[in-house]
């Protein structure tokens, strides 16, 4: 509602400056005043006409006062300052629209593809995936339609680099340690699987036992190594045993990856794999485009003598007799392709420039939709995700530079557009606290107990496997459960348990910017006080109770107010009209979100609405009001946070459990 008045009030403007003084400026900001008694919008309009008008801000707020008065919803304008313009709404007037759900559209066309997750499949995943996953997951969210907003078509796909060094280390980990060929290979899987033992948990130990091993005889060193890049090759090549034993591998433990994920809530639509690219020549065709449009090109002197290279974004033009020294390389000297020539095939193929198309076929099913996998020849019918007209990798921070290079091969091709749309949401590591990491069973040195966050290492088996810590804060949650619910039955405990300890940890991983360090520790996570997802959960149920004991249905509670004069008790109560001034800017907030890419904006609404929820439950004595009026307006009020606040945890993957 909030943001719909905002459209109103821009739109009135830029008609009153093409009347009065033929003129349009690009965009008319709208800022929340500091505080409620100065009104609820302020616009610093006139101080951006002052210098092509060539008058004082203050006449030029004059000039306007009285044309924006007149729009709806608004109660009176006044300036302030040297010219500011202070909107005040019509408070009453704006909360009946606000309780009929009266927002702005969120949306629009356009196939928006979100990658996230991309785990290596060569082991179970980790606390750190568990970040990339949500981000990504809670930003398709956002974008997706829903009974809110229309929002954009959107495809949710997980790459898997089922053919790189990660998979060769287990290739070699499962025939060097454990001595197995391709027949035996296959029994270990049956076993594994026929005694509901994880394959993904098997791989862990067996990388880091061959991180080590490559090191662990100094003689054997350049030899180990050398097997690790024949296994590579033979990943690349396909159609050999190596590649057979990587197959099985990879594809057990990119199932188990599914099942980790959709604990969460976390589901794909495609995953298109390196093997496809790799076979489906991308590569080559992405690399005559880039040679043709003069993008690629050989160099023949420096240091990179002998590789394909290119430009860097923003690099200084070069002379006749200046060789780049700095040039990103493309296809090395000895002709292999780096990973960054590989990805600017993939995205051209995600937006449609590649001429390409893999084939398609059914991987896994969802309750209500299936998720596809890329093969050489697929099934029909099927879809096609190379279409993108917006892109957005969720890959970490260490990775900024090759994603740069990527969109700025983009551009030099040509593809502007395509560049502008194609944005990198990078996010920072996940770290332990000292306390995480004891309550973990690892033993920690005097130093470590003083840092402030302790670093995972896969290689060195030293971290946190993803299903782990889903199980730690499911049991923590359920702990609390039964102490709090001894009367309900085990299934209901089980639900909120899982509730609580899936939302305590995405709301974690999200309240955090994206390039914040995060060091997780359980016990901050499930806190039910701060900046938590227990405390946001705890008012939506808390809302909730209201309305069991009330025996008033939260729909009835907004209609009840419809037709009512609310204008004496939203000025005797600022509070009350503080929280359904929260509750209005949900679309608002959720178009900031989007704009930024930053999903702990949402989360950090969550937590005000919830908290500005508590304050006025503990204020107000909603069902032992006397006033039938005030009563009215009063679990309205309840009723229109908690609708607001269910839809935020929504997008940020959070259910609200019956019961806390």
């Amino acid at each position: 509602m909030y943001r719909t008045l905002q459209q109103d009030i821009q739109a009135r403007i830029q008609t009153l400056l093409y009347e009065r003084y033929d003129m349009q400026l690009p965009s008319v900001a709208i800022e929340l005043p500091p505080k409620i008694e100065f009104g609820e919008m302020a616009l610093p309009v006139a101080f951006e006409l002052a210098k092509r008008l060539k008058k004082a801000p203050r006449a030029i707020a004059q000039e306007l006062q009285s044309a924006l008065a007149e729009i709806p919803g608004i109660a009176s304008v006044e300036i302030a300052g040297a010219g500011y313009l202070n909107l005040k709404l019509d408070r009453s007037a704006t909360v009946h629209r606000i309780a009929k759900d009266e927002h702005a559209s969120v949306g629009g066309d356009g196939f928006q593809l979100v990658e996230h997750t991309s785990i290596n499949p060569n082991k179970a995943a980790h606390v750190g995936h568990l970040r990339n996953a949500i981000l990504g997951d809670t930003f398709a969210r956002m974008l997706r339609k829903d009974e809110f907003k229309p929002g954009y078509p959107v495809g949710v796909q997980n790459y898997i680099d089922n053919t790189g060094v990660q998979v060769a280390d287990i290739v070699v980990a499962v025939r060097e340690l454990k001595r197995m060929n391709l027949y035996q290979t296959r029994e270990w899987l049956t076993e594994m699987l026929e005694s509901n033992v994880r394959l993904d948990y098997a791989c862990w130990d067996l990388y880091a036992e061959i991180s080590q091993w490559y090191e662990a005889d100094p003689s054997q060193t350049a030899a180990r190594k050398q097997l690790r890049l024949n296994t590579l090759h033979e990943l690349e090549v396909g159609e050999n045993e190596t590649a057979e034993i990587a197959e099985l591998v990879s594809i057990g433990i990119l199932r188990r990856h599914l099942q980790t994920m959709q604990r969460l809530g976390i589901e794909y639509d495609f995953l298109p794999r390196e093997s496809e690219i790799l076979h489906l020549q991308f590569w080559e065709t992405a690399r005559r485009l880039m040679v043709e449009r003069g993008v690629l090109y050989l160099e023949t002197a420096g240091k990179n003598a002998g590789a394909w290279v290119m430009r860097r974004a923003g690099a200084e033009p070069l002379t006749e007799s200046t060789v780049d020294e700095d040039a990103k390389i493309i296809i090395r000297s000895n002709g292999t392709v780096t990973y960054v020539g590989k990805d600017i095939a993939y995205h051209l193929w995600k937006f449609g420039l590649l001429g390409k198309d893999f084939g398609y076929t059914k991987f896994h099913e969802y309750p209500d939709h299936v998720c596809w996998t890329s093969a050489l020849t697929g099934e029909d019918p099927h879809p096609s995700f190379a279409q993108a007209s917006a892109i957005y990798n969720v890959i970490d921070s260490r990775q900024d530079d090759p994603q740069t290079q990527v969109k700025e091969a983009l551009r030099a091709l040509g593809f502007t557009a395509e560049a502008e749309h194609y944005v990198h949401l990078n996010y920072a590591m996940v770290a332990l606290t000292p306390r995480c990491a004891a309550d973990l069973g690892y033993k920690l040195s005097d130093e470590d107990k003083e840092r402030s966050y302790i670093e995972v290492s896969g290689r060195k088996g030293f971290g946190v496997k993803a299903d782990d810590l889903i199980d730690r804060m499911i049991g923590a949650a359920r702990a609390e459960v039964d102490a709090r619910h001894p009367e309900l039955d085990e299934s209901e405990r089980a639900d909120i348990a899982d509730a609580i300890g899936i939302g305590a940890l995405r709301f974690f991983m999200l309240r955090f910017t994206r390039n914040t360090v995060i060091a997780f520790d359980f016990r901050d996570a499930l806190a039910f006080d701060g900046e938590t997802g227990p405390y946001a959960q705890y008012a939506a149920v808390r809302a909730a109770n209201i309305f069991h004991k009330a025996g008033v249905d939260p729909a009835a509670a907004l209609k009840a107010i419809e037709n009512a004069d609310l204008t004496a008790l939203l000025a005797a109560d600022t509070d009350i009209w503080e929280l359904w001034l929260i509750a209005s800017r949900l679309s608002s907030v959720l178009e900031q979100a989007i704009a930024a890419a930053e999903p702990a904006i949402l989360a950090k609404y969550a937590f005000t609405l919830a908290q500005s929820f508590n304050n006025f439950y503990h204020r107000h004595h909603i069902l032992k009001e006397q006033d039938p009026e005030r009563k009215m307006l009063l679990l309205a009020t309840a009723a229109v946070a908690r609708r607001e606040l269910v839809r935020v945890l929504g997008w940020l993957g959070i259910r609200v459990p019956a019961a806390m």
